[in-house]
């Protein structure tokens, strides 16, 4: 290997020469073997080798171009064919001959100053020439400053832009070659780890192995990757006193140590750029204080000119014409308004308060059929439009701006930083969404009672819908804040609500108090508006919601009391309706059947364009396959249709011929939602499946029934497996693990379908066997008619319907079975009969189950599995964090080298449990190594998996031949039988 590695770098391109990972791929051996390699043979690494060439070429170009910049430099030396930054460049000039150096006239930075340079880092900042031009020239001036900038704090109230100043900084950095265009920008809220300092430290400043518990392996924390570059630490008020000391020391020394290092220091080269939203003499430390030497203060909104404000309202409205593609119109009086109100979230609520204007407009423009959108005062939320009670103190200012209304199109929208948060965003106005759906109903010559079933049922969807948005996102907004969107007098009336709420119904979640500020406020302006409040659940609520509605009447009183506004019933039968959804949660599968129509050719569409629009509404989708299109295309694009119309009531599918009719079964079986195909589709089975989905009070079978029953010209796909009186079919049972396991999934179906002995007998099958399983069903098949196949192996026998195991324990398979057999509804046969759902039917998923010899280390498993929990959605961002202090607290080994690491169940979303596979053992504990690793994220109720997964734990035998498993699939299913088998 010697010789080839001194030929390669014999022949190597002198100006870009091999690194080590590039001659490690060239000889097929590992990095580290050709770096000690090269260093027994005292060949200098590739930057080493390259360095003399380029030193040289520099050389010859700032001799021919006296004075030249970093920027241009580069630009030239690339021109020669060398692979090289900015930064590299900036670097080695420093070590060229003083000869040399003398023959530059102006550094980058001074040429900058004279004015040869233009920036637009800052130009995109409106205010950066006015009311923002001290705080700009400060920012330029920490980032010139030699040699590498000031360390800068920047304060300011929330929502004035102090992420998007620092983030200006380092493009105006990089545009002046102060910084490579490869530089980091490393962005870092030391209030996501204030709770836990441990580990907060370790994310800024690493640790090395054995630092604390669970310090399983050294880490590189934030400061080491941004060197380099600009570090940027918002919240910084929120780093506790021995990171803000180590901070002092690195900011002082330009040096740290990692979590658990006593010897050497490690030496980094960042700039620092903090920010806080405190006051600094009371949150920060005197000596992190000290040496902070650039302090830059932003303003508020109010202290801002009224012409910014102007800009900054006028570049809003034209970035949301872009977003929708469509002119709006903004009224001078809502101009005043914007202009003038009390804005206390600044640019950030400022922006957020356009956008619920421009959505009410929007609804306008597409009621009345406009070529425009047109923002009024009217639209404006109530807080906004009080500006208009201090216009007359400033008339004449505003009138100097305003020359009437504001027109902006799409395309004119500038490229000007903003705020990111979206903390202000208000939800859909529940009484323009009534309107709405009041005028389309009665559109469509639906009755009054009619209307009021649909949109009472639809009603009880949003209000869940609205309590949870604002149950993940209320912890976001604070009292103050939602006081800047409804006003204090709101928030007070809403706390002493609330209060009345906990003395009759115990202790509620903080989220009723949010609903119930941003719902009062509404109501109130339409009061005062003389608006009507229509709520069509009225009856219900009074009838069935009787202790809700008693305790709703008193806390409405509070309000009438406060505010001198009567409020009829209708809004106590809603304030009763938040506290039923409050208190007792309802199922949010309680949406619309899906309709989708399927066809070879063009048909589909214009069969789904004419229901659509004789009913009003836009709810079938038409998909239209292709005469020479492969099924499996077709079968994937329906399947992600499905997956985006779905509601939680299935999906009727309406398809023509051929391939077609299979469609419903395979993306039921893949994707767990329940469909049911229907033949031979035309134009009037359409409009009567439409006209029957749009009802949320009818279900999916309902639906297929009601158009078999009126005798449309239809057909519906079905197994022709049908029986007859006295023709007794065979079901069989299927298990990876055995016939021991398919015998349990028998009774299973025989509690769970009673009468299924009257059709059919329950084979099981083991697949452990020397018999191939398939020439076993062919046997069966020989003397008996199978009618399907349930359990966790898929034959694929194109005659016999296979029903998966998860479908079973779950429950979404009995109506299935039951329609198979022939045997009556699964309502009408279990009206008395109550089977629950096994517990573990849905915490086992194949997308939750890795196996790989990808983690080398304890950290990277639980970083693996807690992030896949929180991308799939099974649990929030606080989960990961509860693991690592559980493991702080001591080490989750079990027996049989397995770890069952877990967060608290107040951070479940919904119970799953991710499982690793490690090809590789890992050490979990001093002297302990885990093979397998189930992260478990559990509700408080799950007291029957946990007994099943400890039981798991227990048997050496079957973790055994897990960890010889290499499908996720085959995980999945082996551990569902299991489970299965001790429940």
């Amino acid at each position: 290997m010697k010789e080839r590695l001194m030929e390669l770098i014999k022949n190597e391109d002198k100006k870009n020469p091999y690194t080590d990972e590039q001659l490690a791929a060239m000889l097929g051996a590992r990095r580290d073997e050709v770096t000690i390699l090269r260093g027994e043979l005292k060949i200098p690494d590739s930057r080493e080798r390259r360095k003399p060439h380029l030193l040289k070429a520099m050389e010859e170009e700032m001799l021919k171009n006296p004075g030249v910049s970093d920027r241009e430099l580069t630009r030239l030396i690339q021109k020669r064919g060398f692979n090289v930054s900015r930064f590299i460049i900036s670097q080695l000039r420093r070590e060229l001959p003083a000869t040399i150096q003398k023959q530059v006239q102006e550094t980058p930075e001074k040429k900058f100053k004279a004015g040869s340079e233009s920036s637009t880092a800052f130009e995109r900042i409106i205010g950066h020439d006015g009311s923002l031009k001290p705080q700009i020239q400060q920012a330029k001036a920490a980032v010139l400053y030699p040699p590498h900038g000031l360390h800068t704090l920047i304060l300011g109230p929330t929502g004035v832009g102090k992420s998007i100043l620092a983030e200006a900084m380092y493009h105006y950095a990089i545009e002046i070659g102060k910084l490579p265009p490869n530089a980091p920008f490393v962005v870092f809220n030391c209030a996501d780890y204030a709770e836990n300092p441990q580990l907060l430290l370790s994310q800024l400043f690493g640790h090395i192995k054995g630092a604390y518990t669970g310090a399983d392996s050294s880490k590189e924390g934030l400061v080491e990757k941004a060197n380099g570059g600009i570090l940027f630490l918002d919240e910084v008020h929120r780093l506790p006193p021995e990171g803000q000391e180590i901070l002092y020391y690195l900011i002082d020394k330009g040096k740290f140590r990692r979590l658990g290092e006593t010897e050497a220091y490690r030496s980094v080269n960042v700039m620092i750029i903090a920010a806080t939203t405190e006051d600094i003499e009371s949150s920060l430390l005197l000596t992190f204080r000290r040496r902070i030497p650039m302090i830059i203060e932003l303003p508020s909104l109010s202290a801002r000119p009224i012409s910014e404000r102007y800009e900054i309202i006028k570049d809003f409205f034209r970035k949301e014409s872009d977003r929708i593609g469509v002119k709006i119109k903004i009224r001078q009086e809502a101009l005043r308004a914007l202009l003038m109100y009390d804005c206390p979230g600044n640019i950030g609520q400022l922006r957020s308060d356009i956008q619920v204007a421009c959505a009410r407009g929007f609804l306008s423009y597409i009621g009345n059929q406009q070529d425009f959108i047109e923002v009024d005062l009217i639209d404006l939320p109530v807080h906004a439009r009080r500006g208009m009670l201090k216009v007359q103190y400033r008339i004449p200012e505003i009138e100097t701006i305003l020359k009437g209304d504001l027109v902006v199109n799409p395309g004119e929208s500038s490229i000007t930083f903003l705020p990111k948060e979206d903390l202000y965003i208000l939800p859909e106005e529940i009484y323009r969404y009534i309107e709405e759906k009041y005028q389309e109903l009665q559109n469509q010559g639906l009755s009054q009672d009619v209307i009021n079933r649909v949109i009472g049922g639809e009603l009880e969807l949003k209000f869940q819908q609205l309590v949870r948005q604002f149950e993940t996102k209320h912890k976001m907004l604070d009292k103050k804040d939602l006081e800047g969107i409804v006003g204090s007098h709101i928030v007070n009336l809403a706390e002493q609500m609330v209060r009345i709420a906990e003395r009759k119904l115990g202790k509620m979640d903080n989220h009723l108090f949010y609903c119930l500020a941003i719902h009062l406020s509404a109501t109130l302006d339409r009061i005062r508006q003389g608006k009507p409040i229509i709520n069509p659940q009225l009856e219900k609520v009074k009838n069935e919601y009787r202790l809700e509605y008693r305790v709703a009447k008193e806390m409405v009183e509070i309000v009438e009391s406060a505010t001198g506004c009567k409020m009829p019933e209708d809004e106590v039968a809603f304030v009763a309706m938040y506290l039923r959804t409050t208190t007792h949660p309802i199922d949010l599968k309680t949406g619309r059947v899906g309709v989708v129509v399927l066809t070879h050719g063009h048909v589909a569409k214009g069969m789904v364009e004419v229901a659509n629009r004789l009913l009003g509404v836009n709810h079938a989708v038409g998909i239209e396959m292709g005469l020479d299109e492969k099924p499996e295309s077709a079968l994937h694009k329906t399947m992600e249709v499905v997956k985006e119309i779905d509601e939680g009531k299935g999906v009727l599918l309406l398809v023509d011929m051929g391939s077609l009719v299979t469609f419903g079964e395979i993306i039921t079986q893949k994707t767990g939602i329940p469909t049911r195909t229907m033949g031979r589709v035309d134009t009037v089975m359409v409009l009567e499946a439409v006209r029957r989905a749009i009802l949320p009070d009818t279900n999916l079978d309902d639906i297929v029934k009601n158009i078999e029953k009126h005798e449309i010209e239809i057909g519906r796909y079905m197994p022709d497996l049908t029986v007859q009186e006295g023709d007794k079919r065979v079901l069989l049972t299927v298990c990876i693990t055995g016939e021991g396991t398919a015998v349990k999934l028998k009774e299973l179906i025989k509690k769970m379908v009673p009468d299924v002995s009257e059709r059919a007998d329950i084979i099981p099958v083991g697949a452990i066997a020397n018999e191939d399983i398939r020439q076993k069903i062919t046997r069966i098949k020989s003397v008996r008619k199978v009618a399907a196949i349930v359990g966790t192996i898929n034959p694929d026998d194109k005659d016999i319907p296979f029903i998966p195991l998860e479908e079973l324990i779950s429950g979404r398979a009995i109506d299935k079975i039951r329609r198979i057999l022939g045997l009556r509804g699964f309502s009408d046969a279990l009206r008395n009969e109550s089977f629950g759902v096994l517990p573990f039917a849905d915490i086992f998923h194949e997308d939750l189950i890795i196996i790989t010899d990808g983690f080398n280390v304890k950290n990277d498993v639980l970083d693996g599995l807690g992030n896949l929990l929180v991308t799939c959605g099974y649990v929030n961002e606080k989960f990961l964090l509860d693991v690592y202090r559980r493991e702080v607290m001591g080490p989750t080994f079990m027996k049989n080298k397995v770890a069952i690491p877990h967060g608290t169940p107040e951070n479940v979303i919904k119970p799953a449990v991710a499982i690793a596979i490690l090809k590789h053992p890992i050490e979990w504990s001093p002297e302990k190594e885990a093979e397998i690793v189930l992260m478990i994220a559990l509700k408080e109720n799950s007291v029957e998996i946990l007994r099943g997964l400890y039981k798991i734990i227990e048997d050496a035998e079957f973790i055994a031949k897990v960890k010889t498993l290499k499908d996720p699939t085959i995980v999945k299913e082996v551990f569902l039988e299991y489970m299965l088998g001790i429940n």
